[in-house]
């Protein structure tokens, strides 16, 4: 019997380019985002605001119709701080303990509180000494870090206090192919306490997490998926071949240079 070798050949290579592509496809569920009911995805995403933190750099102007009575609380006190990151204002570094040292009035506990909280509890403080007082806070050092399989990983400052976890992502360049949506970690310190979140992009409970929206200092981690890894595996383990494939080729020639 005479055996057709090219159609054989044929039917492997067909057999072979079906499993990569069979292999290969990625489910629509692992790739899009916010699947759900979008009604119901509307209702979910709260109102959020950030509240400050120990370690916080505060930039806090006071202001009046009297400026000459507000000159005392405005006066220099950044700790040292590059005019880049206060802009000349009068900058407060939030202790341990949550307290800031204030012109005239002392210390001062705002940690825990929002900027609205604080600006309200000041105005408070400041009625004895200055009629109609106006506050102004802005925290300096809201940092997000966005790690692992995005485009574009790195740390980012914002410019506002209300950043939600897409918009970071969005700011890191979106996630790779490679990147596992399913279960994005967050890790947050809270206090002296480190804590960890996880949350689903392609669910529509992505809006009711506790971390939907990112508070100064967070630290968001894309895993890589199993292609990635094993993809990773593989290229390690052709670099370490290709390194015992040449020490045992320096070898053989040697031994054979010296034995003859």
């Amino acid at each position: 019997m005479k055996i057709n070798r090219p159609y054989i050949y044929f039917r492997f290579m067909v057999l072979v380019l079906a499993g990569i592509l069979f292999t290969s496809c990625v489910p629509r569920e692992r790739i899009v985002y916010f699947q759900g009911d979008l009604e119901s995805m509307e209702r979910m995403a709260g109102e959020y605001s950030a509240r400050i933190q120990p370690d916080d750099l505060l930039s806090i102007t006071i202001f009046a119709r009297n400026q000459e009575a507000t000159r005392i609380f405005n006066q220099e006190a950044n700790l040292g701080m590059s005019n880049s990151v206060t802009g000349n204002r009068p900058t407060y570094l939030v202790d341990q303990e949550g307290y800031i040292e204030f012109p005239v009035l002392g210390k001062i506990k705002l940690s825990g509180m929002t900027r609205n909280e604080a600006i309200h509890y000041m105005k408070g403080l400041l009625s004895d000494e200055i009629i109609d007082p106006g506050v102004s806070i802005t925290i300096n050092n809201y940092r997000i870090t966005v790690l692992g399989e995005v485009s574009n990983p790195g740390t980012f400052s914002m410019e506002h206090e209300k950043v939600s976890i897409l918009e970071a992502i969005g700011m890191a360049g979106d996630l790779t192919i490679n990147g596992v949506r399913e279960n994005i970690l967050v890790i947050r310190e809270e206090g002296e306490q480190r804590n960890f979140h996880r949350i689903d992009l392609t669910s529509e409970e992505i809006f009711n997490s506790p971390v939907f929206y990112l508070t100064q200092n967070d630290v968001v981690y894309v895993e890589p998926n199993q292609n990635k890894i094993n993809s990773s595996r593989d290229t390690n383990f052709m670099r370490n071949t290709s390194f015992v494939i040449s020490i045992a080729s320096f070898l053989t020639t040697l031994i054979v240079l010296l034995t003859r």
